[in-house]
């Protein structure tokens, strides 16, 4: 590596850059010759963050820095060096090498030039460059994943307005990505102040995208390689437990956004109260019909989960992350008024009891009903809820139900003794045969006095 150094010491910082991805190619070209995953050691990182990041190996020397055109034509360089790559490990281990946090001073600038790296191959559609990062996301720290997950929502969502259209036609490009880029904003937007509200052409966007396929949101726990326990402080899976979150907070949240802009004096004039008003009204529709796909994909997982034999093992929505999800949902009913929030709060509950049944289920929640008693027990009344909370009545199996049946899901009223069982009755006896009615003959030319229902 060090014989590398000194050459690429001796060139302008471009040609550096492009000579780097080469050499580097060809080392982990041979490296994945030997060995089907190699470690990326400590010399080709240095190389890396000398040469395309501009940290200098001196602690004394300044850092270099590019101009905003030598910016675009190193990620030009770079986008070309993926695009043209036929390897897809190959690929991966050098996206790897370049992007990976090192918890050093180059990983402001890493994070920085991945951002905008991701962007421009979004706007030019390269794919080789997405499914690297949609392998990133997938295998990095959840910190570091909403920090690009912010970087594409600025850039195509809040920069120029429009520009959403771009990134909403990757859908067929790169469905994974799609599912990556999913889980990351779910994360990213939580709800729990107004500004993590997802912005509207956002929300539009992973709403069509979801209701077109709603598979997507499966796509990545259903390519990969998955062990019972999963690394904490990683992206979860699949963005299932986000998207539950976004759909049953979403009426308390938005009230509580519009409840301080009154508070604030804002949407003073009628204008702005009625655009505010169909805004809302719009943001409601979608979280609606996004939750009615979130259900659906909640009934296929049983299917999925007992192919992978993991049904009974791997809960896809955990239940550590319900606690806060119900604790959330707590704390905003009480902040609201319920005199004046009564809709938001049944609506919200509504979502989650159903929510919560149909990932029962499916086997994606994995806890029993005593564990969801606990947790509900200090929000507000829902009969939905309760209805979920109490479960179905386990009945003693009978000979003579066919196949399938499901016994009564209302729970008995308690204090009541079991009643014993009757005697038999008698039988009675037989009634003698009564004598035939002659028939009636039937006359057609006869009116019929019909009144219709009123």
């Amino acid at each position: 590596m060090n014989d590398i150094r000194h050459s690429l010491l001796r060139r302008d910082a471009l040609s550096a850059a492009k000579e780097v991805l080469y050499h580097l190619d060809i080392y982990f070209s041979s490296q994945l010759q030997n060995a089907p995953l190699p470690i990326v050691d400590k010399g080709p990182i240095e190389l890396l963050e000398e040469f395309i990041f501009q940290v200098p190996k001196e602690r004394n020397s300044q850092p270099k820095r590019l101009n905003s055109l030598q910016e675009l034509q190193l990620l030009e360089i770079m986008c070309s060096y993926f695009q043209e790559q036929t390897k897809d490990s190959v690929r991966q281990i050098i996206f790897s090498a370049l992007f990976s946090p090192q918890g050093n001073k180059a990983d402001d600038g890493r994070m920085i030039l991945l951002g905008k790296l991701v962007s421009m191959a979004v706007a030019v559609c390269r794919v080789p460059v997405l499914e690297c990062a949609a392998s990133w996301l997938q295998r990095t720290p959840a910190i570091y994943s909403v920090r690009l997950a912010r970087a594409i929502v600025d850039d195509y969502c809040c920069l120029v307005p429009g520009s959403i259209q771009t990134l909403k036609q990757i859908f067929s490009a790169s469905p994974r990505f799609c599912c990556q880029f999913i889980t990351s904003v779910t994360a990213l937007y939580d709800l729990s102040s107004d500004d993590l509200i997802p912005p509207s052409d956002l929300l539009e966007m992973v709403v069509s995208w979801i209701f077109e396929d709603p598979r997507l949101i499966l796509i990545t726990f259903l390519n990969t390689p998955i062990a019972a326990n999963l690394p904490i402080g990683f992206l979860e899976l699949t963005p299932l437990t986000g998207l539950i979150r976004w759909c049953v907070k979403a009426p308390l949240a938005y009230k509580r956004k519009k409840k301080a802009s009154l508070s604030n004096g804002h949407l003073t004039n009628k204008i702005a109260k009625d655009s505010a008003t169909g805004a809302d009204k719009d943001c409601h529709l979608l979280y609606s019909k996004l939750h009615l796909s979130v259900l659906q994909v909640l009934m296929m997982l049983q299917g999925h989960l007992t192919e992978k034999n993991l049904y009974g093992r791997l809960g896809l929505v955990p239940f550590d992350h319900v606690v806060p999800l119900v604790e959330e949902i707590n704390r905003l009913s009480d902040e609201l008024n319920p005199l004046n929030a009564s809709k938001e709060i049944e609506l919200a509950l509504d979502r989650l009891a159903q929510a919560l049944q149909v990932a029962m289920a499916s086997g994606a929640l994995l806890c029993t009903r005593d564990d969801l008693r606990t947790v509900c027990a200090r929000l507000p009344h829902n009969n939905l809820l309760q209805l979920v909370i109490s479960g179905p009545v386990q009945q003693a199996t009978h000979a003579a139900l066919p196949p399938g049946f499901y016994p009564h899901i209302h729970t008995p009223p308690l204090g009541y003794p079991a009643h014993a069982a009757h005697p038999a009755l008698p039988a009675h006896p037989a009634h003698p045969a009564l004598p035939a009615h002659p028939v009636q003959t039937f006359i057609p030319g006869m009116t019929f006095p019909y009144r219709p229902i009123r």
